[in-house]
């Protein structure tokens, strides 16, 4: 067991029971808002539906994971994730697939699903807990790929159910998240830290009691740099409107500013080579 499963096996064990199910749930979901195309449906169809649904809820997870993991337990921290949902799929359709069937096949798909969901689920830039016409646009793009699953393109009940259905995913894996804050010390509530603008003076002079309040965080994806910042969530809960109002403000132009820069220094020559770690 790799070091991030042993650090945080209930929480993976949680999300994958979560991402598995609320699959499942969405596909229903998905086949009850449209009953007449439903009945067309066939089983390799609903896999593929059922796959899109992980496809994006794995996105979500990532984005969330960037406000309770540090950046550099991220990727070791998915890839936990991705064997976890592996292994709950595995479990569950064993029975149907029988004893002398290789499961080779479900680890494998589940790989792709995942290799898709980075190359498809990426693009947009936003704070996956607030709302935004970025936010929008997501999930938009994701029920449009649902519409098109059902053979029912542009089919308006189909994408409102599945982007229902994703939305309401977030606060269940962030419940997941913040619920692991509280049963173990060794998960951090701290975004993505690239650039700090704040931070909570330790207790007692020893870093150990440090709390990140405010990251801002560049990354390079495809030629294209994206900044974005955030708050802890318990500190956004002590800001009034006023307050977080102003403070967006401010940080809109931190975010800039840190973008702005990290775009001028990741497409130099002399910092070629860096382009491959992805994030300042």
């Amino acid at each position: 067991m790799s070091a991030s499963q042993e650090q945080h096996v209930g929480l993976l064990r949680e999300l994958a029971s979560l991402l598995t199910a609320v699959s499942g749930e969405s596909v229903t979901m998905v086949k009850r808002s449209l009953p007449d195309q439903t009945l067309k449906l066939t089983s390799q169809q609903e896999w593929k539906i059922y796959l899109e649904f992980l496809k994006i809820f794995f996105n979500l997870a990532d984005r969330l994971a960037a406000f309770y993991l540090p950046l550099k337990d991220r990727p070791e921290f998915m890839d936990s994730l991705e064997d976890a949902v592996t292994q709950q799929l595995k479990a569950v359709l064993s029975p149907a697939l029988g004893p002398e069937t290789d499961q080779m096949e479900v680890t494998i798909t589940i790989g792709q699903a995942v290799a898709e969901s980075r190359q498809v689920y990426e693009r947009q830039a936003f704070v996956v807990t607030e709302e935004s016409p970025a936010k929008m646009e997501y999930l938009r793009l994701f029920g449009e790929r649902i519409a098109d699953a059902t053979q029912a393109p542009g089919n308006g009940l189909i994408i409102s159910a599945a982007t229902l259905c994703a939305n309401a995913a977030i606060p269940a894996m962030k419940a997941a998240f913040e619920g692991a804050i509280h049963r173990s010390p060794t998960l951090n509530a701290t975004p993505e830290s690239g650039a700090e603008a704040l931070r909570q003076p330790p207790a007692s002079g020893t870093m150990g009691n440090e709390i990140k309040l405010v990251s801002v965080m560049s990354m390079l994806e495809h030629e294209k740099v994206e900044t974005r910042w955030g708050l802890h969530p318990r500190f956004r809960q002590d800001l009034t409107p006023d307050e977080m109002r102003e403070l967006s403000r401010l940080m809109n132009r931190v975010t800039r500013i840190i973008g702005e820069r990290y775009a001028a220094v990741a497409f130099s020559p002399n910092w070629a080579p860096w382009q491959q770690v992805g994030h300042a």
